[in-house]
């Protein structure tokens, strides 16, 4: 009996998803410089970020007056109205990334993936015409299992922050980091990353909590804001500790997590630092000295959580760079419409030129807004979803001067 047991147990270990037996080892942590792996070897992070998915991006549409979420969706109300605009949404988010998307990254040679997302998936607000504070489980645990079934580890970045922790579009704020000049604001951050960390604190596939993607933009006073930035951290850190002693927590330095001199000692034992690069000088190790110095100071880990949106040489010489002095990576982005600086790609729809058109026009007041209403709203809306069917992963096409470039296949 017990030899039977043996032989079932291993046929059906046989039987397991090679993701699934990957990441049965524990938790991903950390030990002085290094991140490590459920193997107890370093891991070093090679993967991309799911932009424009949980926070629509305007300049992912190919728009340019309407750049964040919110502003986005104004502009879709106002073609199709509430009900339709909710339908889209709700296909958008169910369409533009799903399992075949996950499998794709994980046969590139990847080995994780950043999540960005907006914490209004978790609370009681209207967020793409959608009001439902579970909202994001339910996105959010989809991907995370396939990724468990694939092998894929995962980031959860919240992008955008009550208040605004940038002062720019990417947040969808309002134009200023008010979560730094409210208290309110960031309790409520630190206890929806609790409910967050409460509900992943034992799903390995989850590598870790970005706690605040690009905090502090270059448009205001470093003086005023950045002493806020670390104390806004150890109160989220406080709030994930109560429920999850797990997992590894990624704080990005201030000015769109490009300055960590806002930091001191670390405070916490499962800390990863991160910065973002774009449009720099790509070889030499000077370009990222500050964050070597900042990481043999402290001796704790740093990480590159997000770059490109570059040309195939840029991209492949500054992945060079990262990994010659042991810098793990997440690329930006995954996906983006009528793109080479990116993994996939997909078309244009017919008559798309017409919606991109619209939202260039004023529309301040009602009296605009009726001005710059289409002849015909039928072709927007088709566009609109045509958008949706595009981005489908079976419509998509590799990039594969930028995908070998990473090193990875195509």
């Amino acid at each position: 009996m017990n030899k039977f047991r043996l032989q079932l147990f291993f046929l059906m270990t046989l039987m397991l998803p090679f993701g699934a037996m990957a990441q049965q080892g524990g938790f991903i942590t950390t030990k002085g410089k290094e991140i490590i792996g459920a193997d107890n070897k370093p891991f070093l992070i090679r993967g991309t970020n799911l932009g424009n998915w949980l926070v629509p991006e305007g300049y992912m549409f190919k728009f340019t007056n309407i750049n964040a979420p919110r502003l986005i969706n104004e502009a879709i109300l106002e073609l199709l109205g509430p009900e339709e605009a909710g339908a889209f949404w709700k296909k958008y988010q169910d369409t533009y990334i799903t399992a075949a998307d996950i499998h794709y990254l994980k046969a590139s040679g990847m080995n994780s993936i950043r999540i960005p997302f907006n914490y209004r998936i978790f609370n009681n607000e209207n967020y793409l015409e959608q009001k439902d504070p579970n909202r994001g489980f339910e996105l959010l645990d989809r991907v995370v299992g396939w990724c468990k079934q694939e092998g894929l580890y995962v980031i959860l970045d919240m992008h955008c922050a009550p208040g605004g922790q940038t002062g720019d579009n990417i947040d969808d704020g309002y134009g200023y980091p008010f979560l730094f000049k409210s208290p309110a604001m960031r309790e409520l951050t630190a206890n929806i990353w609790r409910r967050i960390a409460d509900h992943y604190k034992n799903e390995t596939t989850v590598m870790g909590y970005d706690l605040l993607n690009e905090p502090i933009a270059t448009y205001f006073d470093k003086n005023e804001f950045n002493p806020s930035l670390e104390p806004t951290y150890k109160q989220i850190t406080a709030a994930i500790r109560e429920v999850d002693k797990n997992h590894i927590l990624f704080l990005g330095g201030a000015q769109w997590d490009s300055n960590f001199s806002c930091f001191g000692t670390p405070f916490d034992s499962k800390l990863v630092y991160q910065f973002h690069k774009y449009w720099t000088k790509t070889t030499g190790k000077e370009v990222i000295q500050d964050y070597i110095d900042f990481r043999d100071k402290y001796n704790v880990p740093i990480y590159c959580g997000e770059t490109g949106e570059n040309t195939d040489q840029w991209v492949g010489d500054f992945k060079k760079t990262l990994e010659e002095n042991n810098i793990g990576w997440h690329y930006w982005p995954y996906k983006k419409m009528d793109n080479t600086k990116g993994i996939v790609t997909f078309n244009v729809p017919a008559n798309y030129d017409k919606l991109i058109a619209y939202t260039q026009l004023p529309r301040e007041d009602f009296a605009a807004i009726r001005k710059a209403a289409p002849a015909d709203r039928e072709a927007l809306k088709k566009a609109l979803f045509d958008f949706i069917d595009y981005s489908k992963f079976e419509n998509c096409k590799p990039n594969t001067g930028y995908i070998q470039a990473l090193d990875l296949k195509p």
